[in-house]
């Protein structure tokens, strides 16, 4: 691929023009990240085309089965947590290792468990979401080229039946997943080790059911973790210390149930395996999650063990602090400079990701008695303080973390805000819909942007006034405000 930036020779002069019937943006990889940053961009008015070149339908072979809080609320948002809670099932308590479980029902938030569901029924729902917002989506259709220049990006397409296409949009999104050709034509690396090899993955029927909904151990040498897809389906997902083997090497499923055993104690009769295979898993990170007018997000811009079941939640959660900046720059209501924040804002949180899930995995396989006493320590120092227990659970839930506020700012300015209730009997994360801003006082106020921000009041008798982003984090905040400061924090963060 060619990833250069510059606009020179033939291929600068045959470069589309663009049109208001062309893509805006181009999104490639229509998994979970994808779909969400496609729907929002969409539900804005920006024209966007997504490229997939998968065949279309959703697959059932996916590794991730849980939805965090942060996750739920930002699903919450776009008008879906609620469709997602009735097809999962609610957990309260999250076990890592051992004795060290993650208590959920303290969360402050309205979502104060995880959601097992595998990932496939999110994608059905923001599939669905993005396809009635307007979002095209191309499947069967393969990125082969890509250049940018100071006015936007070209991409060279293979569509079905090797069909070349050109495409011309603003801005593209890599959310192409571990081997992102996104990546690879801007010329990022993608630094990082294999962290555990010759995972095994299987889908299997169970004679007896797990006496958890999330059943999980490490053993010695082998670990195990066992979660319902909800159709009589059980994914598998397996280790052994001792057997290192290429990822190409058969797999029967004899040998999951000896894993299995070994961690568990018991393989509860697996049966009919409707598939079986291998991988490793990575710990991996784009130094910049930006080149010029592409952006990376997802696993196209970090990838990490599956510990803790951070990765589907931290791709979410990239798209939603994505979408909103590209469509006020797109529309024409935020200066450009605003999509740096991208790379201040969440690449922070990706290599804190990186550092937690690789954390709980290495204590979970220790074995020498340095480590073993180590985790030991961990899970008593953890059971017996709460503020590190507290902690623990906002970084694996998500809703721990905040963003970097300019010096001088508000202490509130970059924080997340939970579901708050608001006058009348609305809530927050109702008023977030439609990807406003959403600005709370203590008194009646007096102005708008349109359909791009809600005014709405506490429904306590709270003092601070705060200017909520369509992310759910703190834009701008005072303790005490007049309508002219009021009006002048609006007009700089929601714009014209």
């Amino acid at each position: 691929m060619n990833g250069t930036t510059g606009n020179t020779g033939p291929a600068a002069t045959a470069r589309p023009a663009f049109d208001p019937a062309h893509p805006r943006v181009l999104v490639v990889g229509s998994g979970p990240t994808g779909l969400l940053l496609a729907g929002d961009l969409a539900a804005a008015g920006v024209p966007v085309t997504v490229l997939e070149k998968r065949p279309h339908g959703i697959s059932n072979l996916s590794r991730a089965f849980v939805l965090h809080a942060r996750t739920l609320e930002q699903l919450d948002a776009r008008g879906l947590a609620e469709g997602l809670e009735a097809v999962g099932q609610p957990l309260d308590r999250l076990r890592l290792f051992g004795r060290l479980t993650v208590d959920l029902a303290a969360l402050p938030s309205r979502f104060n468990h995880l959601l097992v569901l595998p990932q496939y029924e999110v994608e059905k729902a923001l599939e669905r979401r993005a396809l009635e917002a307007g979002a095209d989506i191309r499947y069967e259709t393969e990125l082969t080229g890509l250049t940018q220049d100071a006015d936007g990006v070209t991409v060279e397409v293979s569509g079905p039946g090797g069909r070349a296409e050109t495409l011309r949009a603003a801005y593209l999104v890599g959310a192409d997943g571990m081997r992102s050709a996104v990546r690879d034509a801007i010329g990022l690396p993608f630094p990082g080790r294999s962290v555990i090899r010759s995972v095994v993955l299987a889908d299997v029927r169970l004679t007896e059911k797990p006496p958890a909904l999330l059943t999980v151990n490490a053993v010695g040498d082998a670990f195990a973790f066992l979660a319902p897809f909800g159709d009589g389906y059980y994914r598998v997902i397996g280790w052994h210390r001792g057997r290192n083997v290429p990822d190409k090497e058969p797999l029967d499923l004899a040998e999951v149930k000896e894993i299995t055993r070994l961690a568990l104690g018991r393989d509860y009769g697996m049966h009919d395996a409707r598939w079986l295979s291998r991988f490793h898993s990575d710990e991996r990170q784009a130094p910049a999650y930006r080149a010029g007018r592409v952006f990376l997000a997802g696993d196209a811009a970090h990838v990490h063990t599956p510990a803790g079941g951070q990765g589907m939640n931290t791709g979410l959660q990239d798209a939603a602090n994505l979408s909103w900046k590209l469509a006020a720059v797109v529309g024409g209501h935020a200066d450009p400079e605003l999509l740096d924040s991208y790379q201040a804002e969440r690449h922070p949180v990706g290599r804190a990701v990186l550092r937690s899930s690789g954390g709980i995995v290495r204590l979970a396989m220790a074995k020498r008695p340095w480590t073993l006493a180590t985790r030991g320590a961990l899970t008593a120092f953890l059971d017996a303080v709460g503020p590190a227990r507290r902690k623990v659970a906002g970084q694996v839930t998500g809703i721990g973390y905040r963003y970097p506020a300019p010096r001088g700012a508000h202490r509130l300015t970059g924080a997340r805000v939970p579901d708050v209730a608001l006058a009348g009997g609305g809530r927050l994360y109702e008023a977030l819909r439609g990807g406003r801003f959403v600005l709370i006082t203590p008194e009646p106020y007096e102005g708008g942007h349109g359909d791009r921000l809600a005014v709405t009041r506490w429904a306590g008798d709270r003092r601070t006034t705060l200017l909520v982003r369509p992310d759910g984090h703190v834009a701008w905040a005072a303790d005490s405000a007049g309508p002219a400061e009021i009006g002048a924090a609006v007009a700089g963060h929601v714009g014209g």
